[in-house]
């Protein structure tokens, strides 16, 4: 019998390939704030941590700042034909199906700015399926584990180890951590390229395709 009643997804690189209206974004801020352009290499890693963080590592800024980079890179990113260039995965809309079925309710927590993320998860139709969308703060002060908590507490859910965080990265990994509730990896996003680098953050399995989820909702 399924134990899991709650499964948490993140967007970015794991609902959806957003990798072409993020990066013009971001180009168009690092252009607008003067700074030397990177490689295609460099900027696929800013896909999924909150945008101060990549903007800080990368070019080794800090203070207030990365908060006017925020804003502008977020009024770029918000302009419709921008935020909305972006690709559900194959057998991404199954997967939700499969676990409603099953009596799965599924929910997103994304770094995302949640008002951008619900907009974009709209755009799409992932709110037929739920309607706890949860995302990140402007001033990016909520964690992962912070975003996760409150789609465990808008559920309704009380007992963790009937939940479980689905992702890419080790962001995810480490939020699901965090609030003490298990990890399923995915390598057909941005962040793990094999299985054995989730299970190096304590995945309880991983999938190099979305269908492949439900196996661990039998």
């Amino acid at each position: 019998m399924n134990r899991y009643k709650l499964a948490i997804f993140d967007l970015d690189g794991t609902l959806m390939d957003t990798t072409e209206g993020f990066v013009s974004a971001v180009k168009y801020t690092i252009e607008k704030m003067g700074y030397p352009m990177l490689s295609d290499k460099e900027l696929s890693a800013f896909i999924g941590p909150p945008i101060q963080d990549s903007f800080a590592k990368a070019y080794g800024l800090e203070g207030p700042i990365l908060q006017e980079i925020a804003t502008v890179f977020r009024d770029r990113y918000s302009v419709p034909e921008v935020l909305f260039l972006a690709k559900p995965y194959d057998g991404i809309y199954d997967v939700f199906e499969g676990l409603l079925k099953r009596g799965v309710m599924p929910a997103v927590a994304t770094y995302k700015r949640e008002d951008y993320a619900v907009s974009l998860l709209k755009y799409y139709g992932f709110d037929r399926y739920t309607d706890i969308l949860f995302g990140g703060d402007h001033e990016n002060k909520l964690k992962k584990k912070d975003i996760i908590e409150k789609c465990i507490n808008v559920a309704g859910i009380t007992d963790k180890a009937e939940v479980v965080m689905i992702g890419d990265t080790k962001l995810d990994a480490i939020g699901a951590e965090g609030i003490g509730v298990d990890f399923l990896g995915v390598t057909y996003g941005f962040g793990f390229k094999t299985p054995s680098d989730a299970q190096e953050y304590g995945a309880v399995g991983c999938v190099d395709n979305a269908i492949d989820l439900l196996k661990y909702f039998d």
